[in-house]
């Protein structure tokens, strides 16, 4: 079989592709400059050989036969460089996950500025309960497969069509790579500042994206006013769905219910109104479940079969995971950094526990989190939160293509509104200090969850260590 080297490895989707390729019997190998759990373990466990650093020989000695070059690579990268000047083939990621692994199957393209991960999971777990064996490449490690790819042999390949630049060397948003015959759009905001200027320019690529659907297609489509503003020259049947409202929808989620397992609710769809449970909380996951659905019957399964395999979904890591409970506090990991995210994650965890104390712990880490851009969309997105903890912005260099970034997010500001809203906030420097104050301040029946898009110097298990520890004084005490 081919050798195939990937330059940066180790991030989600390109360590995600390797293990893809792999289990299909390829020789892979790969580069990058860190490699950390999980994703280290994973390409161990799978038999990849990751060499750290990037020098020009991991691509000429042995020369593989195809290079894939991750967006976080930059033109001085010495492997890229060497590989180019040889004249090896080479592959950005979205092109070689399309060309070695869609090409040939129905491309499901799951895109939007929130849900991508969650919904494009879902619809694989829908796909896979109701016999249709689908392929799957995701952004996070989905508990009903037990990864963040599948290699499966039904007609369907889903994946999550990210809007972020593909390559140096190609600056067009990731999606218009999969070639989308089922195309979701989730929503639709600004974001990702270091390569957008603004809204309507991210409009401007959505726009693509839907104009490149083929007659043959399908659009599942939210019922956001931005998404409709580029809908118009749709060239295919678009189903627009939503949560309440009296718009009209094709696909509607009702009487919402929460509890402590779920979300139980009512799903109108073409006339007839059905029962739905989804064990995840918030309107934000029903919506995405909508998502799901929709894509479901464009592919043959209706609502009738498919609300019922709900019930199935378990989840992605990092959405509203539990990370583990001692003395009765309960430490919860979500990946939510936008301020929508963030503002729906907290509603949806309030309406299922009401009476718990809930503590957000936040840690402004991506290129357009790190800015200013936010400052006061953060303040009024923790409402849903009894007391916030705010990590402070290191003051690290943050990438941008759209200028100079002058002015930054500033966790003490961002507190201080807090406060001034009602809300019990701090700003602190550094997990350490931020373990320590959760740990002196935690109560029995206490949700504490942490919001954030990286590691954030893997807070949970310190958190988890030091109540532990408290407990343990406490009844050595006694």
């Amino acid at each position: 079989m081919p050798h195939i080297h990937f330059i940066a490895i180790a991030g989600t989707g390109m360590g995600s592709l390797a293990g893809l390729l792999k289990s299909r019997g390829y020789h892979v190998t790969g580069s990058d400059e860190g490699v950390y759990p999980p994703m280290s373990t994973a390409l161990e466990a799978w038999g990849i050989r990751v060499v750290t650093g990037f020098r020009a020989e991991n691509v000429l000695e042995p020369r593989p036969d195809l290079v894939v070059i991750g967006n976080a690579v930059r033109p001085d990268n010495p492997e890229a460089g060497a590989a180019l000047e040889a004249g090896l083939p080479v592959l950005s990621f979205p092109d070689a996950l399309y060309e070695h692994a869609i090409r040939g199957k129905h491309s499901v393209v799951v895109s939007g500025t929130h849900g991508k991960t969650t919904t494009a999971s879902m619809v694989a777990t829908l796909l896979f309960e109701a016999g249709r064996d689908p392929s799957m490449l995701v952004g996070g490690l989905t508990v009903n497969f037990d990864g963040s790819f599948r290699d499966g042999a039904g007609p369907e390949f889903v994946v999550e069509g990210d809007e972020y630049d593909t390559v140096f060397f190609d600056k067009t948003p990731k999606f218009l790579h999969y070639h989308a015959e089922t195309l979701v759009i989730t929503s639709l905001e600004f974001d990702h500042a270091d390569i957008y200027r603004d809204l309507s320019h991210i409009e401007g690529e959505f726009r693509k994206l839907v104009k490149a659907m083929p007659a043959s297609g399908k659009i599942i489509a939210s019922s956001d006013e931005s998404v409709g503003r580029i809908l118009g020259d749709a060239p295919c049947a678009v189903v627009r769905y939503g949560v309440e409202g009296d718009a009209p929808l094709d696909l509607r989620a009702c009487d919402l219910c929460p509890g402590a397992g779920g979300t139980r609710f009512t799903l109108e769809a073409g006339g007839a109104k059905l029962p739905a449970f989804l064990p995840a909380h918030g309107r934000h996951n029903v919506a995405n479940a909508l998502a799901a659905l929709g894509a479901l019957q464009a592919r043959g399964v209706g609502p009738e079969r498919a609300v019922d395999l709900l019930a199935c979904y378990r989840g992605v890591r990092r959405r509203q995971e539990v990370r583990g409970k001692v003395a009765g506090v309960t430490v919860i990991d979500d990946f939510a950094h936008h301020p929508t995210a963030v503002r729906e994650t907290l509603g949806g965890l309030r309406a299922a526990h009401p009476d718990a104390r809930l503590i957000a712990v936040f840690e402004p880490r991506s290129n357009t989190s790190r800015r200013a851009l936010f400052q006061q969309d953060y303040a009024r997105c923790f409402d849903g939160a009894d007391r916030v903890v705010v990590s402070v912005v290191p003051d690290a260099p943050i990438y941008s293509a759209t200028g100079e970034v002058t002015e930054r997010l500033s966790a003490e500001q961002l507190a201080r509104d807090l406060e001034a809203r009602g809300v019990s906030a701090v700003a602190l420097h550094g997990v350490d200090a931020i373990v320590q104050h959760l740990a002196a301040d935690a109560r029995p029946g206490d949700l504490v969850v942490t919001l954030s898009n990286g590691g954030f110097d893997g807070i949970w298990d310190k958190l988890l260590t030091r109540l532990e520890g408290t407990r343990s004084e406490g009844h050595s005490a006694r």
